[in-house]
């Protein structure tokens, strides 16, 4: 690995992060509404009892004053105190950091494994039955809204065939005897909303995956193997499938982030307590202290993931080093 690249790609990151914070505080204080009608729900409230609160909230200070306040917090490790709960923005999100990167981790592994090998069939037998009907699917689960999935997925498997939960992580009230079974009791949770995530990425996955391999497949270089008396197992293994799943790792790192979107969805539909559906009440209550933590880590994440694909694209293809 060129270490000047690597360099580079970590400058860029480090950027691309600080315009983040920058963006994190404006953007949600341009937003309509005031925070301090969600804060302050008592109309019988005093001028002093509003204007305190506003103190202690920072909200009476310039812009500017909030800014370096911002700065200085973050450095310290501190995300400010939640308007909504009372609590640490930390805190908060730590309690739902957990069950999004289950759900989200789990729904990315299922997808790329998925897609990835159906992409590869298709490209192998294309314009047969098996590459028709692969390209019919990717692109009718890919269209498909991702709340309008996960409420027919529930409508069949839940309330007509009765074999998964609705809604939540675990079944409430329950008292487990062991951890086993609480896993057991999560898995089945996570079984819908995992396969309604999957099923909206395998669609991309496979149509980016077959149709990079199928240009691979007619380089002059692949050609070249072929008349060497190399085998299609060897010549897909060793040539095509390297270089086809260059876009696939661009595609996976920029999905990283369209994927709190649909999580957000998800998380609603099925009230699965992760940081899609605490964005979701964070903005209904105007929570500045708790969006700005929840797009700073959503947003390092996503950056971080760009610099990981960077860093796999520099050994899936030496070139991109030299070019550095």
């Amino acid at each position: 690995m060129n270490k000047y690249f690597l360099l580079k790609k970590l400058y860029q990151s480090m950027i691309t992060i600080f315009l983040v914070l920058i963006l994190n505080f404006f953007l949600f204080r341009v937003m309509p509404g005031n925070p301090l009608s969600m804060i302050v729900r008592n109309p019988n409230a005093s001028p002093e009892a509003i204007e305190k609160i506003k103190h202690l909230m920072g909200l009476d200070q310039p812009m500017y004053v909030q800014l370096w306040l911002y700065f200085k917090q973050l450095f310290q490790g501190d995300l400010g105190l939640s308007f909504m709960f009372k609590q640490p923005v930390m805190d908060v999100i730590a309690e739902r950091l957990f069950p999004t990167l289950l759900l989200v981790g789990v729904s990315t592994m299922l997808a790329i494994i998925a897609g990835v090998l159906i992409g590869i069939v298709a490209a192998s037998r294309q314009g047969k039955k098996i590459d028709v009907a692969s390209l019919t699917f990717s692109l009718i689960t890919y269209s498909m809204p991702t709340f309008w999935l996960g409420i027919m997925l529930v409508i069949f498997f839940s309330v007509t065939l009765n074999l998964f939960p609705t809604s939540g992580m675990v079944s409430a009230g329950v008292v487990f005897s062991h951890s086993f079974d609480q896993a057991l009791d999560i898995l089945k949770h996570l079984f819908l909303p995992t396969i309604t995530l999957s099923l909206v990425l395998i669609g991309q996955f496979v149509l980016i995956m077959r149709n990079s391999l199928i240009e691979v497949l007619t380089e002059d270089y692949i050609t070249t193997a072929k008349a060497k008396g190399f085998s299609e197992k060897l010549i897909m293994k060793r040539h095509a499938l390297p270089n086809a799943m260059l876009p696939m790792v661009t595609i996976i790192a920029i999905n990283l982030g369209f994927m709190i979107a649909g999580a957000i969805q998800i998380e609603t539909v099925f009230s699965w307590p992760g940081l899609g559906r605490l964005m979701y009440e964070a903005l209904n209550n105007r929570d500045y202290p708790l969006l700005q933590g929840i797009f700073l880590i959503v947003s390092v994440c996503v950056v971080l993931a760009n610099l990981i694909a960077d860093i796999i694209y520099g050994y899936l293809d030496p070139r991109i080093n030299n070019k550095a």
